[in-house]
């Protein structure tokens, strides 16, 4: 794994956020080796616009509630609500419509670089409590 202590708790953190607003295909992909610009690529997906913009601003407000606050240096595709890219420097943040993330199928294009390993902590408490049989 090449991604920083920083990328990865970003990551992480903008998961969690991600998959609190019910984001879908949540994938981390640790880039650093193929790229020099960042570390990982966070992609998440929704099945609609209004979807798409609150998961972005749950990503935006949970980076910015860490102890060392995470602002984006880079905010696009906001308007149409189809592809938002936040640009974080260590992590880029992609949220994009469940077709465009279809069509545009980023997790094959990087197909070839590792995934960071991220369970949403709702998923493994309800398991956890399951397996325990609450």
């Amino acid at each position: 794994m090449t991604v920083s202590e920083r990328a990865h708790e970003l990551a992480i953190a903008a998961a969690q956020a991600a998959a609190d607003k019910k984001a879908q295909d949540i994938v981390i992909i640790d880039v650093g080796d193929q790229l020099a610009i960042t570390d990982a690529f966070l992609l998440a997906a929704a099945p609609n616009e209004r979807q798409v913009l609150a998961i972005v601003d749950a990503v935006e407000e949970a980076l910015l509630n860490l102890p060392e606050k995470a602002k984006p240096v880079r905010r696009e595709g906001e308007r149409g609500g189809r592809w938002v890219l936040l640009d974080y420097v260590d992590i880029v943040v992609h949220v994009q419509h469940t077709e465009e993330r279809e069509f545009y199928a980023l997790d094959r294009l990087w197909k070839d670089c590792p995934t960071i390993p991220f369970v949403d902590r709702d998923l493994a408490s309800a398991e956890a409590a399951a397996g325990s049989g609450e």
